[in-house]
Formats: structure tokens, sequence, C-alpha cells
């Protein structure tokens, strides 16, 4: 097994040390109109905690290699593994009808059509970690860690991936995205009766200015009975990556089902960047100061449980999605001390 990753991870480094070499042949013509994409990415990270204990570490914080098959304008397909966290696993493993350039039909393993920060590729991401997790601090009630947005749709299974189907419909200003699976996340068969679902409304209000909502279940055992965890969410786009100013922010609220069915949680968040150009002769193309506040609360009938999340830091541009930044996360809990972890983060991609 060690042996396997070992030999896997080389292949991966000396792949992506060659990428600009190999750019022209990321594209495979494989048969007839079929087409082979080959991109892959590669992200390292340093990460230092004040908690007492958790010191710090430097690790591979993921390295996925992405093949993308287009067969025709109908069919098309996904396959990501990663290896992160010490292991290998799958990520996205999907394959898509694509009836109508406004609706289109996915089954496999891919992510729940609910959240935006979810729903963001890690490529593009200015914050390092969604959640903004500080090692070794695991107060939060029900899904541990910190309290803050992504905590809680991540270990409440209300985002992120699992397997089942998608539905895409629309291509203007008005989106409509839905998804049923099993709800047991990635690499995982169902083991109860119940299934999740997800729906999520995009519109595009302004120039560059999208508003969302939806709402997603989780499907739980409780009792030898099937139960149902329930969340909603609101948020808010404006901009976009690399171009000046770019805002995310949203609201949810639902079930905090792993502290029990009548608990009900909230939680907001905020991230603005504004991306600078620079000379586009020189190894730095440009350069994205971020803020990050969010906080959450895991239960709204009791006081004095929550916390709130402060994340300044920067991004600093190589070419396209290839940059290196750092993060300064700090958790102040509404009971006890105040916690920060130091993370610096490159980001490889091809």
């Amino acid at each position: 097994m060690y042996q396997s990753v070992r030999t896997t991870l080389v292949a991966v480094t000396v792949l992506l040390l060659t990428a600009p070499a190999l750019r022209a042949q990321m594209q495979i013509p494989v048969a007839d109109d079929a087409l082979l994409e080959l991109t892959g990415r590669l992200h390292s990270q340093f990460e230092a905690s004040s908690v007492e204990g958790a010191g710090s570490n430097f690790f591979t914080r993921r390295a996925r290699i992405t093949v993308e098959l287009s067969v025709n304008e109908l069919f098309s397909a996904k396959i990501q593994p990663e290896y992160s966290g010490g292991g290998t696993t799958l990520k996205d493993a999907w394959v898509r009808f694509n009836l109508d350039p406004s609706f289109r039909i996915s089954f496999g393993q891919l992510k729940r059509a609910f959240d935006l920060i979810d729903l963001d590729s890690s490529t593009d991401l200015s914050t390092i970690e969604r959640d903004g997790g500080i090692e070794g601090f695991d107060t939060c009630s029900g899904v541990g860690g910190i309290c803050s947005y992504s905590r809680f749709t991540n270990k409440l299974a209300y985002g992120e991936r699992d397997q089942g189907v998608l539905v895409e419909v629309g291509q203007g200003p008005l989106r409509f995205l839905g998804t049923i699976t099993n709800g047991n996340g990635t690499n995982r068969d169902d083991d109860n009766e119940g299934k999740s679902f997800a729906g999520r409304l995009e519109v595009d209000a302004l120039d560059e200015v999208t508003v969302a909502g939806g709402f997603s279940t989780h499907d739980y055992d409780l009792n030898d009975e099937t139960e149902q965890g329930v969340a909603w969410n609101l948020d808010l786009k404006v901009g976009d990556w690399r171009d000046g100013l770019h805002v995310e922010a949203g609201v949810i609220t639902g079930d905090n089902w792993l502290v029990s069915e009548s608990t009900t949680f909230f939680a907001w968040h905020a991230t603005g960047t504004y991306y600078f150009p620079l000379d586009t002769d020189a190894p730095i193309v440009g350069w994205e100061p971020l803020l990050r506040l969010s906080q959450g609360d895991p239960d709204t009938d009791i006081d004095a449980d929550g916390g709130f999340l402060f994340t300044p830091g920067a991004m600093v541009y190589i070419a396209g999605k290839n940059k290196f930044g750092f993060n300064l996360d700090v958790y102040s809990p509404e009971t006890g001390s105040t916690e920060y972890s130091f993370k610096f983060q490159s980001f490889l991609y091809f």
C-alpha cells in the first residue's frame, strides 16, 4: 500500500513539475468526436495552531488528477481521485447527459446542490480552509471543531459530495439545481430507507450580482427509525474570481441533528477579496487581500455556546490558478479563550 501511494505521488509530482511543457497535450482526441481532458492540482500546506499540544504541521492538503471525457454533445463524464490525509479516495465520479444546453442530468458521486461555498472549487477559493478549522480546538456542539458556517454544512451532511443524481435546469439569469442522494457521503453505500434531497435556485439580479437560496435534507437513523434533518440557506455573490472585487456571503439555519432532533443551529459568513493585477511580464501577475467573517450558534435555545471566526489573509498569483497565500484564522468562542491558526498553502494547477 505504502509503495503504491509513494509511486503515485512521484508520478504526480513529475507530471505537475512538467505541466507547462505538457499543456498542449492535456486535451487528447480518443475516438470520433470524443475528447479526453487531463487536469490536476497539488495543494501543500503548513499549519501552526495556538492550541496547547497541537503544534505545527507540513502536509499535502490535496493532490488530484482529474480526467474528463466528452464522448459527444450528449454524453460526458468525470473521474477525480484524491490523495490527502495519508490516504487515497475518490472525489468526483459521474456521467452527464447533456440533453439541452439548459437541461443536464448527472449521475454518480457529485456535490449536493445546496451551498455556494461547497460548490466553489478549491482551485478558486481564497480562503485556505472553508471552515477555518483550528487544530486541537473541538468545542462546537454536535459538529465539533469551531462553530463556523461551513462546519455546519459539512458535518451535518447538508453540503459536500454524495452519491446520487443532479439535475441542472436553466442557462441564463435563472437557474435551478437539484440533487437526490444516498445521504452517507463519498464512497459509501446507503444504509437506511431514506434519501437526502437538496435544491438551489440562482438568480442573476444585477450585473455581476447573483442571489440564491435553497434547502437540503439529510436522512439519519434515530431509535431504529429514519428521520430527516432540514436546513435552509440564502447566499449572495458579487463579482468573480481574479477580477477586482469579489464578495460571497450567506446565512443558514436548520436542524443540528447530531445534538438532537429538536435542536436548531444558525450561522452566517461573509468573505471579501480584491484582486490587483500586476505587470504580466513579471513572474507574479497579481495579488489579493482577503477578509472572512463567520459566526455560528449550534443551539439557538442555549446562550453563549457559539463563536466568531475572523480571517485576514492574502493570495499571490503566479499564473492563472497557480498561487500561494496565507490565512490567519482567529476564533473567539462565546465561552473560553480565543485561539488561532496560521496557514500557508501553495496552489499548483494545470
